[in-house]
């Protein structure tokens, strides 16, 4: 038996059916799961003191390519749209191998712990040079993280009409051999479990009709989640409406691609009758605000989808078309996104950490997580609201308007995974400057 009591934070956001906050209270973590919120306990174990801090449940990352932490701010893609930036960035993605996988993953698992997150999804699309799904897998594991991988793909290359280059397509019928690999290797659907697979072509322009197909059928199958990027941008619905004559919405019900076990990435450019339609079905959403920013997608009807009842959460999408890969600033960002769109009401402080949290615990089909009450998972963070970014708040429970943005403490399934603001379980320096030395490589 180990426990964890988190003792005398200021407010804890519990984030649970009625959403209450606490002040002054504490939290017991017992092997592994929430086992007591309330003021006055008592434990046995470590004492972790959390008096001058809000505390959290982790944060829930639904859309990330780790892949991309090697290739930050590359020139050429930097002001580019999403088309254009990926024609730059294919051919440098093509001379990855398991190294470069495995050192990326664990650079920016590492950057997303220290925002505060606690469960992150990733898409693994490409596989160059011997890469597998099982080097982001391993790194997850090094650095303690719960994660949510998919085995993404492309089977279309620039010479059917597709967008990535033909040597980083693979035949379908290999693309799905290995999704049943790694889902048998890997994928755990038990409560609490630390790792879970889904199942992930890439975009309706770099996968074909039959491969969407076969892919949902496949992962129902295997009672595991399908996930992909949709309706980004006006080039994706455009190319939508060219090759398959209908809109993105309408492509994804066609080829089973709603329902409670799906969840699409983006989705900036759905308009009404899709959003009813993700609604309807129970799709989910994973919206990546500052890529959508930095690629001039634009910005997605968030306050509709939920007001419509669409289950969102939020991703930090590649950190090459992010470049931070900070969980927490996300969650920011969207809330802002929202008020420019539709006015300084449109989304506060606490629904949007709401999406943060439990939103997107939700989306990636885990009751377990997101929230802070009884039988939850002991995933939480820790924000130190002494120091001087929230000096002079009088409201430091409304977390995304006043700071900090780096977590003090960190904890996923009771284990302490960030410390003082440091990670415990790996050498991060050392990650770091072998992360440089690879990407130096790269741009040579």
């Amino acid at each position: 038996m180990s426990e964890i009591l988190i003792r005398a934070a200021d407010t804890i956001l519990t984030m649970d059916g009625t959403r209450r906050e606490l002040q002054g209270a504490d939290i017991r973590i017992r092997d592994g799961m929430i086992a007591e919120v309330g003021t006055g306990l008592h434990s046995e174990g470590e004492v972790v003191l959390a008096k001058g801090c809000v505390v959290t449940p982790g944060l829930v990352n639904t859309h990330h390519h780790l892949y991309q932490t090697l290739t930050r701010a590359v020139p050429g893609g930097q002001d580019a749209l999403l088309f254009g930036w990926l024609r730059t960035l294919y051919p440098i993605w093509s001379r990855f191998g398991p190294e470069e996988m495995r050192i990326s993953a664990l650079a920016g698992l590492a950057e997303l712990a220290l925002s505060g997150c606690t469960l992150t999804s990733d898409h693994l699309y490409l596989f160059p040079n011997g890469s597998r799904l099982d080097d982001t897998i391993h790194a997850a594991g090094e650095i303690g993280v719960r994660f949510h991988p998919t085995r993404g793909a492309m089977s279309i290359g620039e010479s059917d009409g597709g967008l990535p280059p033909d040597a980083l397509v693979e035949r379908e019928a290999d693309i799905l051999n290995d999704c049943i690999r790694v889902i048998d290797a890997f994928h755990d659907p038990r409560p609490g479990a630390m790792v879970r697979v889904g199942v992930a072509p890439c975009s309706p322009f770099s996968v074909s009709r039959d491969l969407m197909r076969d892919a949902a059928i496949l992962a129902r199958d295997k009672g595991v989640m399908l996930h992909t990027h949709l309706a980004e941008n006006d080039e994706d619905i455009a190319y939508s409406l060219e090759q398959f004559g209908c809109r993105p919405g309408q492509y994804a019900e066609d080829l089973g691609w709603t329902g409670d076990d799906v969840w699409h990435a983006h989705c900036v450019k759905l308009d009404g009758a899709e959003i009813d339609l993700f609604a309807r079905s129970r799709t989910g959403v994973a919206h990546c605000p500052c890529s959508n920013c930095r690629l001039g997608s634009g910005i997605a009807p968030v306050r509709a989808m939920r007001d419509a009842g669409v289950k969102v959460g939020l991703g930090v999408d590649g950190s090459a078309s992010n470049d931070a890969a900070n969980l927490v600033g996300e969650a920011r960002q969207a809330m802002l996104l929202q008020r420019v769109a539709q006015g300084a009401d449109a989304m506060s402080a606490r629904e949007a950490l709401e999406i943060a949290t439990r939103g997107g615990a939700d989306v990636l089909g885990r009751p377990d997580c997101g929230r802070i009450e009884l039988g939850a998972r002991g995933d939480v963070a820790i924000w130190d609201v002494s120091g001087v970014e929230s000096a002079g708040s009088w409201d430091p429970a409304a977390l995304l308007l006043t700071g900090p943005t780096r977590v003090r403490d960190l904890f996923v399934e009771g284990r302490q995974v960030v410390r003082g603001g440091q990670v415990t379980t790996i050498d991060l320096p050392r990650v770091v400057e072998q992360a440089n030395r690879l990407a130096r490589a790269l741009a040579g």
